[in-house]
């Protein structure tokens, strides 16, 4: 069958004449995702397979600013020397990267206002420099902002006064929006090019794709992932609603393929994420691999991944740029992982896929009102990375009683299937999960062997749908659109991660909750975009003090569509003690060969103690950030919940090394060489269910 896969007209007269392929400097780490192919690649060799076991705590930084459920998500980047990276409070600092000597510390919100306001998580900074000019740029919640390389004081000619309001200029109606520039933009010339998280609901953003004038913070392009009329996709959408559908945002990052002046953006879905009856159609540019020019945000080619998604299946990385001998010819490709399991691989200036991509049926929605796509797109190579499907064999057995449990949940669930999608008559169980498969730490690729790595979760999830009854109740009506997605319509949360909203009123008084609805914490995100009535409503109801009455004043001031079907919470299929619902590895890590597009090997990433204490081998475990590989033969990665770094030799797989985190390290590591040594530097900022923490260590061999 044929993939659906669209190419720009002008990409006959770009392959008419290719490149010669560039050297790239693979010491370099001052990109996110380390040299600016994104490989997370090192040719440093000092540490290799046979003196791993001797790394040591080279250095500490400790921000000090840790909060409870506050993360670090950052990969540092490293420049001249200096490493540059941002704490759990999202304040931007440079170190010597040799010592860990702090340089400067800027704390955004001294020109933004709000101590302490809630800005979401940052996952690095974006160096650009000419001549003497030399800068960082980052993200503050919604505020792209720059400030001075070398002082890290504010650049008042970017933009307001070195800040630019990423909610302006998306639409022509709204502003009040929820963004968050979580990934760092990606340089091109004098171009910032960035994408943002938004809210996963019907009040969503539209996600387009922007880029900025570095020395003057003028926003240069846009490209619209949810196409305007008379732009190509349009067609693809319900034009009656489409103007009020959000998402299709790049909110895992990008890269530059320099030398083509070519950018690859990755989408994720569209809003509302589990009932699109609102979206007929398969739903141009969400779910898609975009290749943009760089210089003019032109589209060159796309592949979408997902039609028409309603399991939340964003491409959740950035793509990665690799250069492979594929069927005898030499092949400069982009590779893209999935939440799914699947790694799509591209010829990057045709858009040709390397492997067959078929359009397959998938089972159909029976939701009233939905109507989904028939087919969805599978790559017949390389081999996925991860199981596809949670089957009968595939529930909990280490223990009966767990296995029981397990099945009591299971007595009327779906599953079976990775295309099922959800329905109002049973639960259904979505795996690969909701955090994948594949998630934001991104992949590795050795240019050197060829070979390409990549960690995954196998984790089981529950959907359950909710038909949209007419609330006669204000406040539950304001709870279920903005905060029911992630506690739940019952309030009850998941926990460890998403605490229940129960008996607040023992906590918290009508003005601390208000305070905190406008502020945010933590994980929670500020709803200062609320209408003061919203906000008042949704307090009442939280504290149990709900109103009752017509609500039809309140929809009319927020203007904005409601499901028909709502997903109740985000969670996770657990037995009582907590402990996954599948069979384990929960979390593997994977190798892959680009030339053939089979797996070399694949282990389990990451340990739970009080299994391994009661016999059970090592289960992996739920996993964040992502691997580095280098020429010394080593693959390092953190990741993992038991709060420990390792490294793997990268041809076997063999776990060679690990050491102790003071918390567990939800980020991709840094690599770089100073003053003759080579550093390994990892964020350890927990959360996710774990205790926060504020460091970000440094290791390296002895002198």
């Amino acid at each position: 069958m044929k993939s659906r896969i669209t190419l720009w007209a002008a990409i006959i007269l770009i392959s008419a004449c290719k490149p010669e392929p560039k050297e790239i400097d693979y010491t370099d780490w001052s990109h996110y995702g380390g040299p600016e192919d994104g490989s997370r690649y090192s040719s440093l060799n000092q540490i290799t397979r046979e003196n791993v076991g001797q790394l040591s705590v080279a250095w500490t930084y400790q921000t000090g600013d840790a909060t409870e459920r506050s993360q670090i998500q950052c990969q540092p980047i490293v420049k001249n020397g200096i490493l540059y990276a941002t704490t759990p409070g999202l304040d931007v600092f440079a170190l010597d990267a040799a010592s860990g000597e702090e340089i400067w510390r800027f704390d955004p919100f001294e020109i933004l206002g709000g101590e302490n306001s809630w800005a979401g998580t940052n996952r690095g900074v974006s160096y650009w420099e000419k001549g003497e000019d030399k800068r960082i740029l980052f993200g503050a919640g919604n505020w792209l902002m720059a400030v001075d390389a070398l002082t890290g004081a504010p650049i008042p000619s970017f933009g307001d006064g070195g800040k630019i309001d990423l909610r302006k200029g998306l639409d022509d109606k709204r502003e009040d929006f929820l963004i968050v520039a979580n990934a760092p933009g990606v340089v091109f010339e004098d171009l910032l090019i960035i994408g943002m998280r938004l809210s996963e609901g019907l009040d969503a953003a539209p996600g387009h794709i922007r880029a900025y004038h570095i020395p003057t913070g003028k926003m240069e392009w846009i490209f619209h992932t949810i196409p305007k009329e008379a732009e190509f996709g349009y067609d693809t959408w319900d034009s009656k609603y489409v103007s009020q559908i959000g998402g299709a945002n790049n909110w895992a990052g990008m890269v530059v393929d320099y030398q083509r002046g070519m950018v690859f953006v990755p989408t994720g879905s569209a809003t509302y994420d589990f009932w699109g009856g609102y979206r007929h159609g398969d739903n141009l540019f969400a779910n898609s691999l975009l290749a943009l020019d760089a210089k003019t945000g032109e589209r060159i080619w796309h592949f979408q991944g997902v039609h028409h998604d309603v399991w939340d299946r964003d491409f959740p990385s950035p793509p990665t740029l690799i250069r492979v001998n594929h069927d005898g010819k030499w092949i400069d490709a982009v590779a893209q992982t999935s939440k799914q399991g699947f790694t799509y691989v591209f010829d990057r200036e045709s858009g040709e896929p390397l492997w067959p991509i078929e359009e397959r049926a998938v089972p159909q929605s029976s939701l009233p009102g939905e109507q989904s796509s028939p087919t969805q797109p599978f790559p017949t190579l390389p081999e996925p990375f991860m199981n596809l499907v949670f089957e009968e064999k595939d529930i909990l057995n280490l223990r009966p009683e767990w296995e029981a449990d397990i099945r009591d949940q299971l007595q009327n669930a779906l599953y079976g299937d990775m295309w099922f999608p959800p329905n109002a008559e049973k639960p259904l169980v979505l795996f690969p999960g909701m955090d994948g498969g594949a998630e934001w730490g991104g992949a590795a690729f050795d240019p050197e062997t060829q070979t390409f790595y990549v960690n995954a979760n196998q984790i089981p999830w529950m959907i359950e749908m909710t038909p949209n009854s007419d609330f006669e109740n204000v406040g539950k009506s304001v709870y279920t659109n903005y905060c029911g997605n992630c506690h739940g319509l019952e309030r009850k949360g998941n926990l460890p991660a998403i605490p229940a909203l129960l008996n607040l009123e023992a906590k918290y008084s009508p003005d601390s909750l208000t305070a905190l609805l406008k502020k945010g914490r933590g994980a929670m995100p500020a709803f200062d975009y609320l209408s003061e009535e919203q906000r008042d409503v949704l307090v009442d109801y939280l504290l149990g003090k709900s109103q009752e009455g017509d609500k039809k004043e309140l929809e009319a001031e927020n203007a904005a569509l409601n499901p028909r079907y709502y997903m109740n919470g985000y969670k996770k299929l657990l037995t009582k003690e907590g402990l996954y619902g599948s069979n384990p590895p929960w979390g593997v890590l994977t190798a892959i060969d680009m030339q053939t597009g089979l797996r070399k090997w694949q282990v389990p990433l990451g340990e739970i103690d009080s299994l391994s204490q009661q016999g059970f081998a090592p289960t992996g475990t739920e996993n964040y950030g992502g691997p580095v590989v280098t020429a010394g033969g080593l693959l390092f990665i953190a990741a993992t919940k038991d709060e420990k770094i390792r490294a793997f030799d990268k041809d076997t797989g063999e776990l060679l090394w690990q050491a102790d985190l003071p918390a567990s390290g939800h980020a991709t590591p840094a690599m770089f060489e100073q003053n003759g040594k080579q550093f390994l530097v990892i964020a350890c900022g927990g959360g996710k269910g774990t205790k926060s923490g504020d460091s970000y260590v440094a290791f390296a061999l002895p002198d």
